[in-house]
């Protein structure tokens, strides 16, 4: 049944959005189609996506608060929770916010890769909706150059280079001290795995798949380097101390 809706209300709409799309672009450009594609899709997700972010940042923001709650409660755990549950709603802040927001776009971005996947064999007429017509003409080279089809080392490099920009923006690596709790030491050395490995895994999987999944990747970044951007220049959570300062 989930399989079903998943088929029908993400992956049939969006191919059926891509190959409209490559109908009516010069030449009928795969590329710019996914491209065009990727950024629609990123932007109808977008409040999730951002209310995720800004809830990310708030938790960072009252960190030092929940640190305070850890050790002043730290033999009364039924208490601790209650504090903690305050100091969220103090703050405004919904934990799960950014839980139920990635589960809901984790679909949609499956349903992206696989039907870039899907449109490398051909156009699936089985698939298309009456108003949308077949195109003429199909390019799977991007701009005239690159290679959508098969492996593609530039724009695979190009993907890991975009990641790495986006994590490197989005993921700063934390400084600990000496003193500093397990929790400082695992989240320090998850952030560095992500900035230097993520990348990496990445580009190797643009560079299996095809140069589509590689302009997807590419895209992905940018747009999500950009959202940053954007959060930054949202009104953030103020702790009240700072407020006074």
């Amino acid at each position: 049944m989930i399989g079903n809706l998943f088929h029908t209300y993400l992956f049939v709409p969006i191919y059926n959005l891509l190959i409209a799309l490559v109908d009516v672009l010069p030449g009928g450009d795969l590329g710019l189609a996914v491209i065009i594609v990727t950024i629609i899709v990123k932007l109808a997700i977008l409040p999730l996506t951002v209310s995720a972010l800004r809830t990310s940042r708030a938790m960072q923001v009252i960190q030092p608060k929940f640190k305070e709650l850890q050790e002043k409660y730290k033999d009364d755990k039924e208490t601790q929770a209650k504090e903690t549950f305050a100091l969220y709603k103090k703050y405004k802040i919904n934990p799960f916010s950014s839980i139920l927001a990635l589960l809901i776009q984790l679909p949609v971005v499956i349903a992206l890769y696989l039907v870039f996947q899907r449109e490398l064999v051909g156009v699936d007429t089985a698939l298309l909706y009456s108003f949308v017509a077949v195109p003429e003409t199909v390019s799977f080279l991007f701009l005239g150059f690159f290679t959508l089809t098969s492996h593609n080392v530039i724009l695979a490099v190009v993907a890991a280079g975009t990641q790495f920009l986006q994590a490197k923006y989005a993921m700063p690596i934390p400084k600990v001290g000496k003193n500093a709790t397990t929790s400082e030491q695992f989240n320090r050395t998850m952030a560095i795995q992500m900035r230097y490995l993520l990348p990496v895994f990445i580009g190797g999987i643009a560079y299996v798949s095809s140069g589509a999944i590689a302009l997807y990747f590419i895209t992905t970044s940018l747009f999500t380097l950009a959202q940053e951007l954007l959060i930054r220049k949202l009104p953030q959570v103020v702790l009240e101390e700072e407020k006074t300062a």
